[in-house]
């Protein structure tokens, strides 16, 4: 079999380049995913995201080495298996990040990534729900829709932080990032908008598009220093696929690095002592791993107005009821609509930490349910200066690659991170919030000396699920991909992905994802 392009992961990126390479019709496209279709319940229901998340068909479901800052816990990091990837499993919170942040990207040497050269792609991806002016979009393919949730709770979170001095902003993908306020989501009509029902399954009407599930890639084939194919296992068979133009790699900041590397590109010293033959030395391979680090700030709820209720089988089955019926009641959200962006000290040049705020306790990732009425607020860092890697274990193209996240090595990490907490609690203790606060629970009311404080995060800290930067763009010895996501020292295979971006944006990576694999198409699309 031979087609023009074969892209490797029908995730976020991959879903957006089959629908643009398809528009040209003399344009033959062959996409590859390892999971499964994800037109199922647990998709499409916004409040259903954990199950999703937790289920092995549909998730790789990967963990951490022990991180040596995190008292050596092994971290969960989900990854999606499945049509439309992590966009069927996220939050659906829809984040830019911030203009500064592709300013960054374009002093690296990148000036294709400057604010101004992405902001077109980013209105382009949407159909807001406000309506188009001079930074949003109102014709795109994805809606996007700014959340309407009237759970009390958020208007007094909400009130809360302009009352502790910060700013309310009523759209932080325009003019500019910080402040507070709802967030815009990527759920329509009470369903998930997730990428592959809006970009793919439109383009799977094209004759030119060829979609493979449940086909694992097991390696890229060279000739030279040229990608001619892939090998990959359909129906329990590998089988050779070529390629007349391009191999795209978009299986995510674990999966493509790892994918590289079983195909003999990455660092040498690794690849030799993996037994696997070196197509091209690229030190740079798996390294620069980026997360946001969270920590919740967790407080009792003196009213009702909580997800706990939704703990009783009887109510959870009355909402699921709701929703299968007309899409509606509480089934039809993600409860994740409220946040914000602010400076955690004056003397930060632009906002160093978001806040996701949700009305109920979050356990173990949603494993164990919570046993009272209460809130928490998820504060993170936005530009952690830890560094991790991606390495093969062996190879075996199936076993699971070691995935080593380094969080908080860097000191500034950690002293960010207590910012982060103290700016929670003084948002927490105004008086829009006090006729719901309780005690708090976590960090707990005996935490107040920073030495506690940094005790709690390292036991309790977890992933917000935004692993990025493993096959960096860029002009120096450590940079994978040029500006063009073209893999340095090798012909015709590109990378499109969150692995690609230099440094980790401000806030979700689904929407910058969203633009770096629109901004790719037109690349890929002018290069013929």
């Amino acid at each position: 079999m031979k087609y023009d392009y074969l892209i490797i992961g029908a995730g976020t990126a991959g879903c957006v380049l089959a629908n643009r390479l398809t528009e040209k019709s003399e344009n033959n496209v062959a996409i590859f995913e390892a999971g499964r279709p994800s037109d199922i319940w647990k998709v499409n229901m916004p409040l259903a995201i954990l199950y999703a998340m937790h289920d092995p068909k549909y998730n790789y479901k990967y963990y951490s080495e022990p991180e040596p800052n995190l008292n050596n816990r092994k971290l969960f990091c989900p990854r999606g298996k499945m049509i439309g990837g992590c966009s069927a499993h996220n939050g659906m919170v829809f984040v830019r990040g911030n203009p500064n942040d592709y300013q960054r990207w374009a002093s690296f040497g990148l000036k294709e990534w400057s604010y101004e050269k992405v902001l077109p792609y980013f209105k382009k991806i949407e159909t807001w729900s406000e309506g188009e002016n001079d930074y949003r979009g109102g014709s795109g393919i994805l809606p996007v829709n700014q959340s309407k949730n009237e759970n009390p709770l958020f208007k007094a979170f909400i009130n809360s932080a302009g009352e502790a001095g910060y700013k309310k902003n009523k759209d932080m993908n325009g003019k500019e990032q910080e402040g507070f306020g709802m967030y815009d989501v990527t759920i329509h009509n009470g369903e998930r908008a997730s990428v592959s029902k809006y970009y793919l399954n439109p383009a799977k009407k094209r004759k030119n598009l060829k979609v493979f599930t449940e086909a694992f890639v097991e390696k890229v084939i060279f000739d030279g220093k040229k990608a001619i194919g892939i090998e990959v296992k359909i129906n329990n068979k590998v089988e050779k696929i070529f390629a007349n133009r391009e191999v795209i790699l978009s299986g995510g900041a674990i999966n493509s690095p790892q994918l590289l590397m079983l195909s003999g590109v990455g660092p040498n010293h690794h690849l030799k002592d993996k037994g696997i033959n070196v197509i091209q030395n690229l030190e740079g391979v798996g390294k620069n791993l980026q997360d946001h680090l969270e920590t919740y700030v967790q407080q009792e709820c003196k009213t009702k107005d909580t997800l706990y209720s939704y703990v009783n089988k009887l109510n959870m089955l009355r909402i699921g009821i709701q929703w299968f019926l007309n899409r509606s009641g509480p089934c039809s959200t993600s409860f994740l609509e409220a946040g914000g962006f602010c400076k955690s000290s004056p003397e930060r040049e632009y906002p160093n930490i978001q806040f996701h705020f949700f009305p109920a306790f979050v356990i173990d990732h949603g494993l164990v349910d919570p046993d009272r009425h209460g809130y928490q607020l998820h504060a993170s860092p936005n530009h952690p200066k830890s560094r991790g890697h991606i390495t093969l274990n062996s190879s075996n193209p199936y076993d699971y690659p070691k995935i080593q996240f380094n969080y908080l090595e860097h000191e500034d990490d950690l002293n960010q991170t207590i910012e982060c907490i103290h700016v929670a609690r003084k948002i927490l203790g105004q008086n829009s919030l006090k006729p719901f606060a309780g005690k708090e629970i976590g960090p707990g009311e005996h935490a107040k000396t920073n030495d506690l404080l940094e005790e709690y995060i390292r036991s309790k800290a977890e992933t917000a699920y935004h692993p990025s930067c493993t096959l960096k763009m860029g002009t120096d010895k450590m940079s994978v991909v040029d500006e063009r996501l073209k893999v340095s020292g090798l012909q015709n295979i590109r990378v499109v992905d969150a692995s690609v971006m230099p440094e980790i944006t401000s806030g979700n990576l689904n929407a910058p994802t969203l633009m770096i694999a629109e901004r790719a198409a037109d690349f890929i699309k002018n290069s013929n």
